[in-house]
């Protein structure tokens, strides 16, 4: 039996109620707060019971085989989805990406987003007031903030290289897909941790970008993921501060950078604003219909 604390474990009580048995194992990833038992990943729910049992019933009604998987909800035997502040769901294998996987998260990613198209805005993210939450309104310019000293550089670079784009395309997407997809030999990719954001699809695209030039030996092909689109370098601006913001956030107005997070953005930042430069450059010539910036 894995040694665990009482409080990092669901108690005996919530087991019952779902009708699980067994040890609890402790999982890589999902912030180290999930164990399985009984062949069923359990953890604390995020957000209120509202906001997961919403999201039990959108992974109820997804197709599946699709270019995706998702792990289906466990419910409780009165039907709840949350019992004493717990989840569960069923624990489907698979290594994450990205490393080795880019093509493969990009493309599962955009299944997912296939799959969401349509679905109405649920009201409960304007309620949201998490670090990345805030990190997301900033990227896009629905709030200010101040940040740390340590990424003031970088964040100043990349405000200066934001403009203004459409949204029109706006729906669902999943903000953090960069670890969260899971690959298996012979097995459509398994898309967890669903993180709800209502952005264009691209931005989540260049979420997964954005961090592979932060912290991941990124193909350099993949910074060419958005093709010839207009809006694509603008994507990528705004989900280096969609990042950049929330580390800040995270860590607190007093707070410092992690050791080399500066770095890290500060030759992130480089890399956008050449390409920027470069495809400013390249459009300069096409009719204003195309320059969308």
């Amino acid at each position: 039996m894995t040694d665990l604390p009482s409080n990092a474990v669901p108690s005996p009580a919530v087991l019952d109620a779902f009708g699980v048995k067994g040890a609890a194992v402790p999982l890589a990833g999902g912030q180290g707060r999930s164990v399985l038992v009984g062949g069923y990943v359990f953890k604390p729910a995020e957000g209120t019971d509202d906001e997961v049992e919403w999201a039990a019933r959108l992974f109820e009604g997804l197709a599946s085989d699709s270019g995706f998987r998702v792990p289906l909800p466990l419910r409780a035997a009165d039907g709840r989805s949350v019992v004493d502040g717990w989840t569960a769901g069923e624990f489907l294998t698979g290594r994450s990406g990205p490393e080795g996987h880019w093509t493969g998260v990009l493309d599962a990613g955009r299944a997912f987003h296939r799959a969401l198209r349509g679905l109405p805005r649920p009201g409960f993210l304007d309620r949201h007031t998490h670090p990345w939450a805030v990190a997301d309104r900033v990227a896009w310019g629905e709030q200010d903030v101040d940040v740390i000293g340590d990424l003031a550089a970088p964040y100043s670079t990349l405000l200066e290289l934001r403009r203004p784009i459409a949204q029109d395309n706006a729906q669902l997407i999943h903000g953090d897909l960069t670890g969260n997809v899971l690959f298996a030999p012979d097995q459509v990719p398994v898309v967890i941790d669903f993180s709800p954001y209502w952005r264009p699809p691209m931005f989540a695209e260049a979420i997964v970008v954005a961090d592979g030039l932060l912290w991941f030996d990124l193909p350099p092909e993949l910074l060419a993921t958005g093709g010839d689109h207009p809006d694509w370098q603008q994507m990528l601006i705004r989900a280096l501060i969609f990042r950049l913001v929330a580390h800040s956030q995270n860590v607190g107005p007093h707070g410092r950078a992690h050791p080399g997070e500066a770095d890290r953005y500060a030759r992130a930042a480089e890399v956008v604003a050449r390409r920027s430069a470069a495809f400013q450059g390249a459009t300069d010539g096409k009719p204003a219909s195309f320059r969308r910036w």
